[in-house]
């Protein structure tokens, strides 16, 4: 089943949109959402969960309105949202099986469903252990466990790796392209490594409008022959950040090594490099793009 969005956009007081006239059409994989902070990815995220109503357009599960009928996608939705809380004096077999109950799951087969997504999110062994005992990836493992109670068709992660420290990152990222399968798993954040390691498509929204929407191969294509690499003394730095778009840095004995995503090089002696998603993503959001690109 797919999801369509239509030309959806979201006004708040004072005539602010969060995002305007959003349209993507979504299959089962893994669809990674990327922007900065304040870009609209959480207004989106809260209008496909049915959290919220959008003021213009529509959004579309197997061709029923959510808006109209938002039963209709709730009963296989999975929502993790960015400020996911937890009851701290219950451990993860209470604090699942209370959800489970409060959505229509109980008895035999809650008890069931829940060991088995405790040893998906590999938490057996902490069980047991009152919520606010765990660290913030387990707790995110727990937020992740109770978005999957139902089994859902959709499954929407916001900003699920925020606070995270490297290993968990890198597990978490692991666990959610391994759920997709014939779901539809959209994950936001700002972060692109995390859209990289698990997404089999992007999209990348600004400011509240979309900038891209593709796999990742066609997100690095926009800059291919735009990376560039160039050695510049230490007192030049702070000038080439004003004047290029700088996507890493690296101190060597001979300067620093900038990694530049301009269209043209940025100097003599300057080198072409294969370009990355973070040099796309960089590229994408900047204002001083030529026409053509």
């Amino acid at each position: 089943m797919n999801l369509e969005v239509r030309e959806v956009g979201k006004r708040y007081k004072g005539d602010v949109w969060g995002i305007s006239n959003i349209s993507l059409e979504m299959a089962p994989g893994v669809l990674g959402l990327l922007g900065p902070n304040g870009a609209g990815k959480s207004t989106l995220m809260r209008i496909l969960a049915t959290v919220t109503k959008a003021t213009t357009g529509s959004v579309e599960w197997g061709g029923v309105d959510i808006a109209t009928s938002p039963n209709h996608l709730r009963k296989v939705l999975g929502y993790l949202p960015q400020d996911f809380g937890v009851y701290p004096n219950l451990n993860a077999v209470e604090f699942l099986s209370y959800l489970a109950a409060a959505r229509g799951i109980s008895g035999r087969s809650a008890r069931r469903r829940i060991d088995e997504l405790l040893e998906l999110v590999n938490l057996t062994d902490a069980r047991k252990r009152p919520l606010g005992s765990l660290s913030g990836g387990m707790k995110q493992r727990v937020g992740i466990a109770q978005a999957l109670l139902n089994d859902p068709r959709l499954l929407i992660v916001d900003e699920p790796t925020a606070g995270l420290d490297p290993e968990e990152r890198v597990r978490f990222r692991g666990l959610l392209a391994e759920l997709a399968g014939d779901r539809i798993v959209i994950l936001s954040s700002h972060i692109v490594s995390d859209i990289e390691a698990a997404a089999t498509s992007i999209v990348v929204i600004k400011k509240g409008h979309l900038r891209f929407q593709g796999v990742p191969e066609d997100l690095l294509r926009t800059v291919e022959g735009r990376v560039w690499e160039i050695v510049i003394p230490s007192g030049d730095l702070a000038v080439a950040r004003q004047r290029f778009v700088l996507s890493g840095t690296v101190r060597t004995s001979e300067g620093v090594r900038i990694r530049v995503v301009e269209d043209e090089p940025p100097g003599d002696g300057a080198r072409s490099l294969t370009p990355t998603l973070e040099d796309a993503y960089l590229y994408l959001l900047t204002d001083r793009r030529s026409e053509n690109a």
